[in-house]
């Protein structure tokens, strides 16, 4: 059942674009070793090429293209600024960008999937990766505790969800594997290949 405003009744949610007090988390993974000192998947100091958020993200380079172009997910660290600069995208941007695949997959209409993301950026993109998003189609649903998914599935709301943890540890275990650049030098960083590691396990053995 729902209420007049169109959300569940006793959902402790909110539909996207309706304001929300959460703190602000951020969570930050490896890339290379243990001992490496460059910059982590997740790391404000790290940004990816359209190639490479392609690749994490499971999409083409053309929706890339036409998402950036109207504005649905825009390159944060650096935009294309005319031919020949290479847009780069924050770890967050592929989180997202992987987040609208999943939401067309499913169904669900661009112009709602638009006001999602605005929501999102105008928030910060702040709990992220501890979110729940839902939707009946229609609306997208932010949940941020399992609670408030009991509360919107129980209110008839809810037809499917994604767990955004799921998501960003996704892209993380991706982007770990490809290249990223350096903001503030453009220097490359090659990600780390598990083909590569055994490889060089074998020949350390060999020795």
């Amino acid at each position: 059942m729902s209420s007049g405003d169109g959300t569940a009744e006793g959902f402790r949610g909110h539909a996207l674009g309706e304001p929300g007090p959460y703190p602000l988390h951020s969570r930050v993974g490896g890339l290379g070793t243990d001992t490496d000192t460059r910059p982590a998947v997740g790391s404000d100091a790290v940004g990816y090429r359209g190639p490479t958020a392609c690749a994490a993200a499971g999409i083409t380079y053309r929706q890339l293209d036409y998402w950036a172009r109207t504005g649905l997910v825009e390159p944060s660290v650096r935009p294309a600024y005319g031919s020949g600069t290479q847009r780069l995208y924050s770890f967050r941007d592929v989180v997202v960008l992987k987040i609208v695949k999943r939401f067309l997959d499913t169904g669900v209409a661009l112009q709602n999937i638009r006001a999602a993301v605005q929501h999102l950026r105008a928030r910060g993109f702040r709990d992220l990766e501890r979110m729940t998003l839902m939707s009946d189609g229609a609306t997208v649903y932010e949940c941020a505790s399992p609670d408030e998914v009991v509360d919107l599935l129980q209110g008839g709301q809810g037809v499917f969800g994604i767990a955004v943890g799921v998501v960003w540890r996704d892209v993380e275990a991706a982007l770990s594997q490809l290249h990223g650049e350096r903001v503030d030098t453009g220097e490359t960083l090659v990600g780390h290949n598990p083909a590569d590691e055994l490889a060089r396990r074998r020949r350390d053995k060999a020795v």
